[in-house]
């Protein structure tokens, strides 16, 4: 399918991935609309720091993803839809679990029956690592078992059996598009690499984590950018899950390690108990098989973990970026 000639709207596109996925689309000549979380202050969240030439570009729709009214209006002039708008904080699930089931599960319902009653063409509805829960085998397929080992994965499941359920009950062109751990300049406080960089970058002699035994299977979010516009163009994609992930790993404490060595720092390790997840909740391993995904498109990873965490350092390392996260206070 050649978007070139479709109208893309991104919902979530005021966050971390939502963002760089936008302005990934507006570099390579794609018509986008912004779907961004309606506030008072008029915040286009991290699209208010793309250069004004590529905002200019764009197209933005402020409005709630919960809401089925806005939806559809976002969404009536869009042939093709990236679907990213979510809650997506881990321990901010344990307890506030209503919200996701809201935001997750309803607001994919809204973006479903929308595109259902306006004949979109494509939907790309995205999914999380997170919903395979540890890995009962490595690496991980797109086959591997489901398991909801916390409120926020739960939903997300539900997200992807309604996304499925709609490929299935009404032939819509859907894609479950699941990217691992997405990092890079932007990520939100409450991840670990910005948690640990922000703290570093703060001159911190304690660094203060949860749990540093679990592993993670890290993309560089240009390349995930890259992998959803790849299985968007990718006809026999739909009805699919797809994986986007590197096929390595590393551990929260070698990743702690890494950092310190790119930031020219040192500090000790401190486990603060606030940042343990229960132990039926964390997962504690996480290493993605990209091979359909490979495939189908030829998406290869472009970045190297070390490459891709000099870059983010760097985007760290300017004071006007550092200064909006919060070091000294845990982000749920």
């Amino acid at each position: 399918m050649d978007l070139k000639s479709e109208k893309i709207l991104v919902t979530g596109a005021d966050g971390f991935i939502g963002s760089h996925l936008t302005e990934y689309l507006i570099d390579n000549g794609y018509t986008v609309k912004a779907f961004v979380y309606y506030n008072s202050f008029n915040s286009w969240g991290w699209l208010d720091t793309l250069p004004e030439a590529k905002k200019q570009k764009l197209e933005v729709f402020a409005g709630d993803i919960r809401d089925p009214n806005g939806v559809f209006t976002a969404m009536e002039d869009c042939t093709v839809v990236f679907h990213l708008a979510a809650l997506i904080a881990i321990p901010y699930s344990y307890h506030s679990p209503d919200s996701y089931v809201d935001t997750n599960v309803k607001g994919t319902l809204n973006v479903l029956q929308a595109a259902r009653r306006l004949g979109v063409k494509r939907i790309l509805s995205t999914s999380t690592s997170e919903v395979y829960g540890t890995a009962q085998f490595v690496p991980i397929t797109e086959t591997h078992p489901k398991q909801g080992q916390s409120p926020y994965s739960a939903t997300k499941i539900g997200a992807d059996a309604l996304a499925d359920s709609y490929f299935r009950s009404f032939q819509l062109p859907v894609v479950i598009v699941r990217p691992f751990n997405t990092y890079g300049p932007r990520q939100s406080a409450r991840a670990v690499i910005p948690t640990i960089i922000s703290q570093l970058l703060n001159g911190a002699t304690d660094l203060k984590l949860g749990d540093t035994r679990p592993t993670r299977d890290l993309v560089f979010v240009k390349d995930t950018a890259e992998g959803f516009l790849r299985i968007a163009e990718t006809d026999s994609l739909i009805g699919h899950e797809v994986n986007i992930a590197t096929g390595s790993e590393i551990s929260i404490g070698d990743l702690a390690g890494l950092l310190q060595d790119l930031t020219g720092t040192k500090a000790s390790l401190v486990q603060d108990e606030q940042r343990i997840r229960p132990e039926n909740s964390e997962v504690f391993r996480l290493l993605g098989s990209a091979d359909k995904l490979a495939q189908h498109t030829g998406w290869k990873p472009g970045t190297d973990l070390r490459t891709g965490l000099e870059q983010t350092v760097q985007w760290f390392s300017n004071p006007e970026n550092l200064k909006q996260y919060k070091h000294g206070i845990y982000n749920l």
